[in-house]
C-alpha cells in the first residue's frame, strides 16, 4: 500500500507510479470522529488492524487491486470526524473537496454512538449537494459490531436508513472481521469499475488537482513504526500474564 504523502500534489504523486492502463477508483470515507474510519480503511488495503491512531488530519492511501480480473488503481480519502454542535454540523472545508473529488462515498457510523449515526443524513445531504446532477455512489458502513455490550443503535436501523437514503449498508467489525470490511469495499470497486468513464489524462488530472485542497499526511514507515508498536505491547503484555 502506498500512502501519497501531500494530497496537494495528487497528480504529480500518481502519474510516474500508476501504470497508464490501470483505471483509478477513488473513494471518499467520512463520518463521524471516533468511529473507526482509518481502521476500516486500513483493514481493507492491507489486512490489518492496529486499532490506535493519532487523530486523523486526513490521508489518502493508493494501492492496486484485482477488480474481475482487472488491474485498478484504488485511491481511499480518509477524512477528519464530522461533529455535531450547537450551531449544528461541524465539517472541515475539506472533507466537501474529498467528496467532489471521489467517485464514490463511504458514510461511516459506530455502532456504539448514536450521535455519529444521527450524523448520517447530515453528511448525505453533502454527498448530494456536492454530487450536483452526478450524485457519486454510496454505502453506508456500520463499524464495531463486535462491541454488543456497547452497542446504541440497533442492528436493523442501519438498513432502514440505507434504504431511505437509496444506498445499500454493511454492518462489520473493523478489529474482528476483514472479510466483512473487504466485501463493503470491494463491492463498491466492482460498482465503479463497470460504469463507463474516459479516461483522465494527466493535463487533465493537473488542470484539476488544484481545485482539490488536501493536507498532508505522514508516511508509511510511520504507519508501519505504530503497528510494531502495539504488537509489541501486546507481547508485553501477553509476559505479564
Amino acid at each position: 500500500m502506498r500512502l501519497i504523502q501531500n494530497m496537494s500534489t495528487i497528480a504529480e504523486s500518481t502519474e510516474a507510479e500508476i501504470p497508464d492502463q490501470n483505471r483509478v477508483i477513488k473513494i471518499a470515507v467520512i463520518g463521524g470522529s471516533g468511529v473507526g474510519k482509518t481502521a476500516l480503511v486500513v483493514r481493507f488495503l492491507t489486512r490489518r488492524f492496529i486499532g490506535d491512531y493519532e487523530r486523523n488530519a486526513g490521508k489518502l492511501y493508493s494501492r492496486e487491486i484485482q477488480v474481475d480480473g482487472e488491474q485498478v488503481t484504488v485511491q481511499v480519502q480518509d477524512t477528519p470526524g464530522a461533529e455535531m454542535t450547537d450551531n449544528g454540523m461541524s465539517l472541515p472545508d475539506h472533507v466537501s473537496c474529498s467528496v467532489q473529488w471521489a467517485d464514490a462515498v463511504v458514510l461511516v457510523y459506530s455502532v456504539t454512538d448514536r450521535g455519529s449515526f444521527d450524523l448520517i443524513r447530515q453528511l448525505h445531504q453533502l454527498v448530494v449537494r456536492a454530487g450536483g446532477a452526478g450524485v457519486p455512489p454510496v454505502v453506508l458502513l456500520a463499524n464495531k459490531a463486535d462491541l454488543l455490550h456497547l452497542r446504541r443503535v440497533d442492528s436493523q436501523q442501519g438498513p432502514l436508513l440505507a434504504g431511505s437514503l437509496g444506498c445499500s449498508s454493511y454492518e462489520v467489525s473493523a478489529s474482528e472481521d476483514y472479510n466483512q470490511v473487504h466485501e463493503a469495499f470491494h463491492r463498491l470497486c466492482c460498482q465503479l469499475a463497470k460504469q463507463p468513464g474516459p479516461p483522465v489524462t494527466p493535463a487533465a488530472e493537473k488542470k484539476r488537482s488544484p481545485l482539490i485542497p488536501r493536507p498532508k499526511s505522514p508516511n508509511m514507515q510511520d504507519l508501519k513504526r505504530r503497528f510494531k508498536q502495539v504488537l509489541s505491547a501486546k507481547v508485553r503484555t501477553a509476559t505479564l500474564v
